[in-house]
């Protein structure tokens, strides 16, 4: 609004102006901001961009996010949502919608788990049990490697992705604390899942770019175009790999009743080595970890939203000691520098999100050049989602 000099704004033009300041405000809370935009635009409700059913992991992050949302303000209009979105999903049968196949044995769909579990304890329905039987009778069936670990799918002979452990593990652990409680060998794999993953991409000191943080993924019969010679892991460290694993420590942590030690100690490990792998001057993280301030590279929103959430809760449930602050620091400096430039106003109570890749996988040869190939979205909800998270922790703290 412009005030012409030495002139006072009419009583009208005042009361226009504050009219329009307070539809344009944003909540106190970005994590509240961020939930309402997404649900405004129809997101994470169990359907696709054609208004099919979709068994979506992005639609499992995005309701993780809105039922600590709904336990933090009492909003039932959340837990609605999250009863809606998941209602498309699974039929009044329980069978699962959007495609699902139990012999495609990807673990992808089962990141909807977890919402099943948190409604079946909420309304004692029985669909949702059924449900959770089917994504657990897949994951009793899902191809190992001779170790033990879980193929990410099928069709990705002998291959471990960091993403997996996010999708399946979690699930897998709130199944057994539900149903099977007193199974010490399905904990025990639980955590097999999570070290066998760490040992084989952790990076070894002495390797070309190295971070000390894990590959995006490994095969274990080293026949993929990209197995390294040694362990069969890929060739670079992808954000959102690490994030996903990243925020499945600190979540499964949350809910483990056995022996935490392994997980503790990945955490403890890559926590610190996050924190100093961020860029010095913007606070956040490169898409591609291992080549920060190559041509072609960027900060990358998804995962550095990811590793704000999972630093801050590791030091907020203790699971991490930041004895000289310096943990929470990064994380905040990285927190303030999203607000700043990924989070967009649009002047209409919603909110956009940005530079969120759209996509990263083992299908091809894991160069730097295919990650950075890739195209950049707005308001893609496994961006999205991870800034529900990273808000609701910075805003804990």
């Amino acid at each position: 609004m412009h005030f012409s000099s030495g002139s006072l704004p009419s009583v009208v033009a005042l009361t226009v102006f504050l009219a329009r300041a307070s539809v344009y405000a944003h909540p106190h809370s970005f994590a509240i901001w961020a939930a309402d935009s997404a649900i405004a635009r129809g997101q994470g409700n169990g359907l696709d961009s054609n208004g099919e059913p979709t068994d979506s992991y992005e639609h499992g992050e995005l309701q993780w996010g809105l039922r600590l949302l709904y336990e933090t303000t009492g909003n039932e209009s959340y837990f609605n949502y999250i009863v809606q979105g998941a209602s498309q999903i699974v039929d009044s049968k329980g069978d699962i919608e959007g495609g699902y196949s139990i012999v495609a044995y990807s673990q992808d769909p089962i990141r909807t788990g977890p919402t099943f579990a948190y409604l079946y304890e909420r309304t004692g329905q029985s669909k949702w049990k059924i449900a959770m039987d089917t994504y657990h009778q897949q994951l009793m069936g899902q191809p190992r490697t001779a170790e033990g670990q879980f193929w990410h799918k099928l069709i990705y002979y002998n291959q471990g992705w960091l993403d997996g452990i996010y999708m399946g593990e979690v699930f897998y652990t709130v199944y057994t604390n539900t149903f099977q409680p007193t199974n010490a060998t399905a904990y025990a794999d639980i955590a097999k899942q999570f070290d066998l993953m760490f040992q084989n991409t952790i990076q070894k000191k002495g390797v070309a770019n190295y971070t000390g943080l894990m590959y995006h993924g490994y095969d274990y019969s080293h026949t993929a175009s990209w197995a390294s010679e040694d362990r069969g892991h890929s060739p670079e460290v992808w954000i959102r790999a690490l994030g996903w694993y990243m925020m499945a420590l600190v979540d499964i942590l949350e809910i483990y009743p056995e022996d935490n030690s392994i997980f503790l100690d990945h955490l403890n490990t890559l926590v610190p080595r996050v924190r100093d792998a961020a860029d010095p001057d913007s606070g956040v993280w490169w898409l591609v970890m291992t080549q920060p301030g190559r041509a072609g590279n960027y900060f990358e929103s998804s995962g550095s939203a990811m590793f704000v959430y999972a630093m801050l809760k590791a030091v907020r449930l203790g699971y991490v000691v930041d004895n000289n602050g310096s943990i929470v620091k990064a994380a905040t400096k990285a927190y303030q520098y999203m607000i700043d430039n990924w989070v967009v106003d649009n002047r209409d109570g919603t909110m956009d999100w940005l530079n969120t890749v759209l996509v990263g996988s083992l299908d091809g040869n894991g160069t730097f050049e295919y990650y950075t190939s890739i195209e950049v979205d707005t308001n893609d909800l496994k961006g999205l989602a991870a800034f529900l998270l990273a808000s609701l922790e910075y805003e804990t703290l």
